[in-house]
């Protein structure tokens, strides 16, 4: 860890006998040998963007502004080689956990709002495990893993506060959710905003990006200096419905796509709360001793404005499109700044990767699928992920599929969405999900349909050198083929069954005072 920046504290360790007269100096001056020792425990504040996508960010040639996030980005270090997951549940039941999804049932779709599921209670998660190390724990934003049964609610699992909401999206604005899910739209409408266990009924009109900052600002300002803090907070930006502030709005006014323009007034208002967040974390003296993560959740949505160029595909499949993240962090504890990361790093590598830098232990949970990565992100060492997989999904089907088919000695069905990367080789199965290449909207270039066979599930790209996976080895490489089916087949037989249950009528908020809230 990176020492202080104090003079006061270079001077407690560089002249042991003048001890008596520079701790004086030192509580003169606020206290800022042990406020900031290099040896106290870091705070870590971790943004989640919602839908955000590859090309949506300044430093990747976006046409939206977002110079607070390049700055922070362009000073600490950009993860080019980052994955997430390809929609928002299982992104954050991986963060939460250190786990795959595979290995607790949330690996088909999301957790709806009727939906009796959640996270398992007997999953060990992130702010449970800071919390254990004496952190304050707080959520500002999205939860989106469950709430069915008041355990399931995140003030039970972990943070000591919440403010924020409890579905996977709602009006920016007014707060209210209109809860359903694929083949159950009863057309029932909820708020959705609470402070810790209390319906917040006087923000009707707060944009949700502005309210979450100035509560995560809040936090900050309280903070005890002398106790560590996790503020996880993920924004509803940039996911929809597409809203912003008219003057955010008018910022983009060249954009002739409406879609693309309101998602940009989303995105710099964004970019603008991550500014004030930061300048907070230094004006209430907390910076020196800060890891600032900032992650999407998955790729961007192209339907609402999001744009992953020049990925295949978008938020909902399994191309790079889908699983490849916007990602950066920034601290002064970083002992190699200003620099890009090509190290492989995962979602799931946050868990044992921040309890580590907190000074915890991952004793005591479940078997881990994520990996320490501090070393490759501080110094720039090799990532100790050799491997990863973007999911199994059994339950994915559509009418594209073929009867199931096996590959050679029936080691894997490869009519399964699925798909895995080891080393610089990615292996993808089934319907991967919408493959084409969608360019900004602002160019010239149109969308590229993929050339792809009807039917075709199966594919082989070498991801380092064709990341816009446009040219299928598949046929070229079959002993890889065969190897990455293998270990596919190994993930299956960890896997357990997924978890996806029918609606409950009793989620329907007006049997609980207008406001979405646990129903058993």
């Amino acid at each position: 860890m990176a020492p202080s920046s104090s003079w006061c504290s270079a001077g407690f360790r560089r002249s042991r006998p003048f001890l008596p007269f520079l701790l004086l100096l030192c509580v003169l001056n606020g206290g800022g040998t042990f406020a900031q020792s290099a040896s106290r425990k870091p705070n870590i504040v971790f943004i989640l963007a919602d839908d955000y996508g590859w090309n949506d960010i300044g430093y990747h040639g976006s046409v939206i502004r977002t110079p607070n996030m390049d700055r922070l980005a362009a000073e600490g270090v950009k993860l080019e080689n980052y994955y997430i997951q390809p929609i928002c549940t299982p992104s954050r039941s991986q963060l939460m956990t250190g786990r795959y999804q595979i290995h607790f049932g949330l690996q088909h779709a999301i957790i709806w709002p009727p939906q009796p599921s959640g996270l398992p209670l007997d999953e060990v998660t992130l702010p449970q495990r800071l919390k254990e190390g004496g952190y304050s724990t707080h959520i500002v934003g999205k939860w989106h893993l469950g709430f069915y049964k008041e355990e399931y609610k995140p003030t039970n699992r972990g943070f000591d506060t919440f403010y924020g909401f409890l579905t996977g999206s709602e009006n920016h604005f007014s707060h209210r959710n209109a809860g359903g899910m694929p083949g159950f739209r009863p057309g029932w409408s909820g708020l959705d905003l609470r402070d810790q266990d209390r319906p917040v009924t006087d923000q009707n009109g707060t944009y949700s990006t502005h309210l979450f900052a100035s509560k995560a600002i809040e936090i900050i300002a309280q903070q005890d200096k002398n106790k560590p803090m996790f503020l996880y907070l993920p924004f509803q930006a940039v996911h929809g419905p597409l809203q912003a502030p008219q003057k955010y709005i008018d910022k983009y006014s060249h954009i002739k796509d409406k879609n693309r323009r309101v998602y940009a007034a989303m995105t710099t208002a964004m970019d603008e709360a991550v500014g004030n967040i930061t300048d907070a974390l230094k004006q209430y003296g907390l910076w020196d001793n800060t890891v600032l993560v900032f992650s999407t959740d998955n790729g961007g949505q192209v339907k609402v404005g999001g744009n992953n160029w020049p990925l295949r595909g978008w938020k909902g499949s399994l191309w790079e499109g889908g699983v490849r993240g916007v990602g950066f962090v920034n601290s002064p504890l970083i002992q190699s700044k200003g620099r890009t990361s090509d190290a492989l790093i995962h979602i799931s590598d946050w868990f044992p990767t921040l309890v580590g830098l907190a000074g915890g232990s991952t004793n005591g949970t479940k078997p881990l699928d994520g990996h320490d990565v501090w070393e490759a992100i501080s110094e720039g060492k090799p990532s100790p992920r050799k491997e990863l997989l973007h999911n199994i999904d059994p339950l994915f089907r559509t009418i594209l599929y073929l009867p199931p088919h096996q590959w050679g000695d029936d080691t894997f069905n490869t009519s399964m969405h699925a798909a895995i990367r080891v080393g610089d080789w990615k292996l993808l199965t089934g319907y991967p999900g919408n493959g084409s290449w969608m360019p900004p909207p602002s160019s010239d270039l149109i969308c590229e349909e993929s050339d792809d066979p009807p039917g075709k599930h199966l594919w082989l790209f070498n991801i380092r050198e064709d990341p816009e996976e446009r040219t299928d080895l598949s046929k070229k490489y079959p002993l890889i083929v065969q190897d990455l089916l293998e270990k596919l087949a190994g993930y299956e037989k960890s896997m357990v069954p997924p978890f996806y249950p029918p609606p409950d009528p009793r989620a329907n908020p007006a049997l609980h005072g207008d406001v979405w809230s646990p129903w058993e």
